[in-house]
């Protein structure tokens, strides 16, 4: 496509929905749901806070919250690394978070009670009871109610779950809330019985069920869910006209995670040497397996943005050296500090976003090369476009300085095209020592693409000439 002007001027989005939001009814603005949610999680969390507290007693409660909380950080440190590719907003996270803890434990109890209490009159023996509700009831119970999050989000927050790392992370996030609370059920029982009975050392209950709960197999929990995360991720990979594989997926990945779960509690039933066994057998392998598989999916999606986003700088929306740079972790985190150094945390945050955004853009370019965009690509392709626009004055230039660290990346000479030349020494970000009159004042008129009148709309999808 011909155009006089070879640089774009800032995109244009489509007007704001604030005032399509006036002529909504009350309880369809995003205020009165959010509000409506955070006060559902908060109920949910007193009252299984007053269950929990009821079961273990006062000194059997706080025994537990301190010992249960320990591998929280570990955790959710480890599934925001995974996702620091394309960081969710925080906003999934917490409710995620919260969603395990509160809403899924307190789901989980009450049907686990009714169900076990409805085999008990149904069933002499007490053994039977504790076999089917530790290896039946539980396993069903606990991943169901741990879904009903991803399935929220992925129906409600669609665009934040665009493949297999994503569904990870906030299905390990949730699952990580729900053995938060798990944990402080168990281990305060476990204090209260010690209390009551006066036992207490490295033979006690308590240090026992710490040992296997917390040290063993902190990541049982956040295993199994992640089984539920990988088939939705897997699900938001197909396109919108494959129905059937989106409904499917996730549900062969409930399945899973019902079947990994069950064994895992069954195998306390079969004396120490069985439940090493499964342990050995069967959870270290299978941890180290969706290891293996986030970590690969993960790197995946960055070789995606360094092969898609090269268009972007054919139409002189990206920097050359951006493509290569944003798909470098390594790269991200020295432009995050540099942008830090120079202007604060709120600059390293900009790049943090404009790293996040143009991942975003990658993987859209990518569904839409492979024909599996929404109706809304353009749409969409337009607000990435907009915020990256927003944030370029910051983060190109720390991505710029970051890939000429971390590789050799050939730099637009200059003058450009519709600009006036610059002194010997200068490139397209200014003087390569990083002046301190970084970032450069551009000419009236002109941007660090060049003139900023708007163009006609370029749409990378066109054909080219």
């Amino acid at each position: 496509m011909a155009t006089s002007r070879p640089y774009p001027a800032p995109p244009s989005v489509p007007p704001s929905s604030e005032a399509a939001a006036q002529h909504t009814h009350w309880w369809q603005r995003r205020w009165v749901r959010y509000g409506a949610l955070i006060a559902l999680l908060a109920l949910s969390g007193l009252v299984i806070l007053a269950l929990v507290r009821q079961e273990t007693g006062t000194e059997g409660f706080l025994v537990g919250l301190g010992l249960s909380v320990l591998p929280v950080p570990l955790l959710l440190a480890v599934f925001h690394w995974l996702g620091r590719v394309e960081p969710g907003p925080w906003r999934n996270m917490l409710f995620a978070f919260a969603w395990g803890a509160c809403a899924a434990a307190l789901m989980a109890i009450v049907a686990n009670s009714f169900a076990i209490h409805w085999i008990a009159t149904t069933t002499a023996d007490p053994d039977d009871v504790d076999t089917l509700g530790a290896t039946v009831i539980a396993p069903v119970v606990e991943e169901t109610t741990k879904a009903a999050a991803l399935l929220l989000i992925f129906l409600f927050r669609r665009r934040d779950v665009t493949g297999i790392v994503d569904g990870a992370v906030v299905a390990g996030v949730t699952a990580t809330g729900f053995a938060f609370t798990e944990n402080i059920l168990y281990l305060g029982t476990a204090f209260d019985t010690d209390r009551l009975n006066g036992e207490w050392g490295l033979a006690s209950m308590t240090a026992a069920t710490f040992f296997v709960r917390i040290v063993m197999s902190p990541f049982a929990h956040p295993l199994f869910t992640v089984f539920t995360g990988i088939g939705f991720g897997f699900a938001a990979l197909s396109g919108e006209h494959q129905r059937v594989r989106r409904v499917l997926l996730p549900l062969t990945g409930l399945l899973l995670a019902m079947g990994m779960h069950a064994l895992w509690n069954g195998s306390a039933s079969l004396g120490t040497y069985g439940f090493l066994a499964v342990y050995a057998g069967f959870m270290v392998p299978a941890f180290g397996l969706l290891t293996w598989l986030v970590v690969w999916a993960r790197q995946r999606k960055l070789r995606t943005v360094r092969e898609e986003l090269p268009v972007y700088v054919a139409a002189g929306w990206l920097t050359p050296a951006e493509p290569p740079a944003l798909g470098s972790m390594r790269a991200r985190r020295l432009a995050r500090n540099h942008a830090r150094r120079h202007f604060g945390r709120p600059a390293a945050r900009t790049v943090t976003e404009y790293g996040r955004y143009a991942t975003s853009l990658a993987h859209l370019r990518h569904r839409g090369r492979r024909g599996r965009a929404g109706a809304d690509f353009v749409h969409r392709e337009r607000e990435l476009l907009h915020e990256l626009w927003r944030r370029r004055e910051i983060a190109q230039p720390a991505l710029n300085q970051a890939a000429r660290t971390t590789m050799p990346v050939a730099v637009p000479p200059w003058p450009v095209p519709g600009m006036p030349g610059r002194p010997a020494g200068h490139g397209v970000y200014g003087a390569p020592g990083w002046p301190s009159g970084w970032p450069p004042v551009w000419p009236s008129g002109y941007g660090p693409y060049g003139p900023v009148a708007p163009p006609p709309w370029y749409n990378p999808y066109r054909t080219r000439p």
